[in-house]
């Protein structure tokens, strides 16, 4: 079978898997109950709901921006190893996890145990960061397209200082959670939405 049909598989396989993922994360939305509704109101139940919004959001805007991420690497590359499939696994797990921790974290923020939901939910998107990194770097190093030293050798070098930092950072957010719950997990959202902006420069025309 042609390498190139193989790289298709795995970023079709992928996709479902990010589909899926995503799609997840609004059952963890609950509709308020009658009797807090009966208590304070349809619109007071439905504003008190805001660690579920402020979750969904932050694991629905990251999901996306990695499998935006993920087509951006894909489009660099026609071959394949045995290493590719398993580095592209190892993050496909951690995809498939994020609507546990996004559940704790909606469910527990307003709580005492908000600091483990926080704990675990930033772990999580450290250990994302990392596994793309690894994922990437196995791609920069072994599996580029032949002409992509020379018709794609900047998007490579701009794929690379993307990613350089990334760990890093979710470190912080992870190191911050033990403080602030809520700052943590606003820093993962503001992440998000920075690596969606940073990403502009890599858009290919379609």
């Amino acid at each position: 079978m042609p390498h190139e049909n193989e790289t298709v598989r795995i970023e079709s396989f992928s996709d479902a898997v990010f589909a899926i993922a995503i799609t997840l994360l609004v059952i963890e939305i609950k509709v308020p109950a009658r009797g807090q509704v009966d208590q304070a109101g349809l619109w007071c139940a439905l504003l008190n709901l805001w660690p579920s919004y402020l979750a969904f959001l932050t694991s629905f805007a990251t999901i996306l921006v990695i499998w935006i991420q993920h087509h951006w690497i894909f489009v660099l590359v026609n071959r394949y190893d045995h290493a590719l499939f398993y580095l592209n696994g190892l993050l496909l797990l951690f995809v498939t996890f994020i609507p546990f921790p996004t559940a704790l974290l909606a469910e527990y923020l307003l709580y005492r145990e908000a600091t483990v939901a926080a704990n675990i939910y930033t772990g999580m998107f450290l250990a994302i960061s990392v596994s793309f990194d690894l994922l990437w770097r196995h791609v920069s190093k072994c599996l580029l397209k032949r002409d992509a030293v020379l018709q794609k050798k900047e998007d490579a070098k701009l794929i690379t200082r993307h990613y350089r930092f990334a760990p890093l950072l979710y470190l912080g957010a992870f190191g911050v959670s033990f403080v602030s719950e809520t700052l943590s997990v606003t820093m993962c959202l503001l992440l998000a939405f920075l690596y969606a902006l940073r990403g502009w420069p890599f858009k290919q025309p379609v």
